[in-house]
């Protein structure tokens, strides 16, 4: 199974509304992030103890830890949680700047370092979603 039909199987298994607000922030991201790295990890570990939420990932930077060592991982991802959706933006320097950016205009959401939090769509302004995207990504929205 491919990269996308691992994608469309992880969504399709979501129950309503989260199912289509996935679909619909999938092709957001593909909109928004068009020639971008498609990412699916299933959340579990090299023993397959399951540590986390499958995540869907766009885009492409490299993390260089204190021992020197380099890992490639996605710039912005996708995660279903138990109460909604998590969208993550990843390699931030700042780690207040989402929070002080967009969390007062974006809606019913959590904004932490690198994550906005929510339960639907609806319940969020889709347009500063995607300028927070954008910046996440290195783009100019």
């Amino acid at each position: 199974m491919n990269i996308q039909q691992q994608i469309d199987e992880y969504i399709t298994t979501q129950p309503e509304p989260k199912r289509s607000d996935m679909q619909e922030l999938h092709h957001l991201m593909l909109k928004l992030l068009p020639d971008s790295k498609l990412w699916f990890l299933d959340g579990k570990n090299s023993e397959g103890k399951t540590v986390s939420n499958p995540n869907i990932g766009y885009g492409s930077y490299t993390i260089e830890y204190a021992d020197g060592s380099i890992k490639e991982f996605y710039q912005i991802g996708m995660s279903a949680n138990t109460t909604g959706i998590s969208v993550y933006i990843m390699g931030i320097d700042d780690k207040t700047y989402l929070a002080r950016t967009f969390g007062t205009e974006i809606g019913k959401a959590t904004v932490t370092g690198y994550c906005i939090k929510f339960k639907t769509l609806k319940n969020i302004n889709i347009e500063v979603l995607k300028t927070a995207i954008q910046y996440g990504s290195h783009q100019k929205p």
